[in-house]
């Protein structure tokens, strides 16, 4: 069940302020049995902080967790905005039938074993869908994990808080098919510090779909990119249009799985809905001025570099670093052509090498990658930064900050954080003992920064694409 037309956009998009930031929720099979998805959930949107009220929905239980039970959804006093259903599937269509009855806003039902299983699943899911007809009660999944919106300190996921670590407050809205995978992603990024606006599992969709989410991203104001994985498209044609308007005004960054026939024949058995032609798929993105990503590291680094970065207005990359492999590896890797355009080295005048030269030792290479050598200062890397960041030949600047170096102190990150807000700049940071620290300054002051040379240049690479699109799609309008 797809938004109904563009007259009704405004109604749906203030309905969804019920998911982002509910007052009420309603856990329905909360249980005080750990082992029990009931109670991963209520854990989680207790431990999460969440400030509205919270109702366990049980009927064998008084209280869990200190907290009032009710015995079934109709008892709960006033207005339920969000309703987690935990309970096995083929209890589902009748607890959901209750919540359209008390006029819950959104219903997560958790369960799996509908479409995904084959005809049997596809009868007890259309009978959710029934149930929603001509009401005004939204359901996401079911075979979700739940969502996650850092900002309202909403967590509904289904994995105990002890298994995961779940990211902090940030600015990529995140839509996964799978549910899992979306976890695991979660629970990888939150190492680094990087946040996220939102994550939602839509799971088998059978009502709000990747389109709808889509449109919520974009009309919220936390959200600066929006990542998306998906295992299949259910609506090509609205899905596109979808896509191409939601993209000219933030950035949406693509995981588009069953790229081979093995993997789309293993994304139809997941979720339960076919994966399209992958080509198709490659051709039509690239129109939409849509980038794509090819694993779950690049969805979430292009997600960051959107989010964070300035755009990127042409090709020209310096690169400045204190160790010459690196940037001999980086000149590579961004020179060479892929599955992405090659960028170029830019070319300093006589007048700015002549500058670069007062800043730098002797031994340094400045011709580009720039290499002030394990003996380059702060001071040098600073004021080299600033030259960089005024030049009229650079579009972009590849800084990697690297505290092996002995004269590179922390102070660094403040004299990147001033070059980033005149020039497009990604950082770089490699190894693993001093990096940690780095890392998360940079996420708290919103700088894409990453830890490898492969996946700095990837970053800068996606950035460039970006451009490119939106550069073609708005001469051809």
């Amino acid at each position: 069940m797809a938004l109904i037309g563009q007259q009704t956009l405004n109604h749906q998009l203030s309905l969804f302020n019920d998911l982002i930031s509910p007052v009420s929720v309603a856990v329905i099979g909360a249980s005080p049995d750990r082992t029990k998805i009931g109670n991963a959930v209520l854990e989680n949107l207790v431990n999460q902080g969440f400030k509205g009220k919270i109702y366990p929905v049980n009927p064998s239980y008084e209280e869990i967790l200190k907290i009032k039970c009710y015995p079934d959804i109709l008892s709960v006093p006033g207005k339920v905005d969000l309703a987690v259903i935990a309970l096995p599937a083929k209890i589902a269509p009748t607890v959901l039938e209750q919540c359209v009855k008390k006029e819950v806003s959104f219903v997560i039902i958790v369960a799996g074993g509908f479409s995904e299983l084959g005809d049997e699943g596809r009868k007890l899911e259309l009978s959710l869908k029934d149930k929603l007809k001509g009401t005004k009660t939204r359901l996401i999944g079911p075979n979700t994990v739940g969502v996650l919106f850092p900002h309202s300190n909403v967590n509904t996921a289904l994995t105990p808080g002890d298994r995961i670590w779940f990211p902090k407050e940030g600015h990529i809205g995140f839509i996964s098919q799978s549910g899992a995978l979306g976890l695991l992603v979660m629970d990888a990024i939150s190492g680094n510090g990087t946040g996220i606006s939102g994550f939602v599992n839509i799971g088998n969709r059978a009502d709000v779909d990747e389109e709808d989410l889509m449109e919520m991203f974009l009309d919220h104001e936390e959200t600066k990119s929006i990542v998306a994985y998906l295992e299949s498209i259910a609506n090509g044609e609205r899905f596109f249009k979808t896509l191409r308007r939601v993209n000219m005004e933030k950035p949406v960054v693509i995981l588009k799985t069953g790229r081979t026939r093995e993997s789309s024949a293993a994304a139809s058995f997941h979720t339960g809905a076919m994966a399209s032609d992958d080509r198709v798929m490659n051709g039509v993105l690239r129109q939409m001025g849509v980038v794509r990503a090819y694993n779950e590291v690049e969805l979430i680094d292009f997600g960051k570099a959107f989010a964070y970065a300035l755009p990127l207005q042409g090709k020209r990359i310096a690169v400045l670093t204190t160790a010459g492999g690196v940037g001999v590896l980086t000149t590579d890797l961004l020179t060479e052509e892929n599955e992405r355009p090659s960028l170029a080295m830019a070319k300093f005048s006589d007048e700015e090498i002549a500058e670069l030269k007062k800043h730098a030792l002797p031994i340094a290479s400045l011709n580009n990658p720039i290499d002030l050598t394990a003996d380059g200062s702060t001071e040098a890397y600073a004021a080299i930064l600033e030259i960089l960041s005024g030049s009229d030949n650079v579009d972009g600047i590849i800084a990697y900050a690297l505290p092996q170096t002995p004269k590179i102190d922390s102070s660094v990150v403040q004299h990147i954080i001033t070059a980033s807000k005149k020039k497009t700049t990604i950082v770089g940071i490699i190894g693993n003992r001093l990096t940690q620290d780095l890392m998360l300054e940079f996420e708290k002051n919103l700088i894409p920064a990453y830890p490898s040379i492969e996946r700095t240049v990837a970053s800068m690479k996606a950035l460039y694409l970006r451009n490119t699109y939106m550069r073609r799609i708005v001469h051809e309008q």
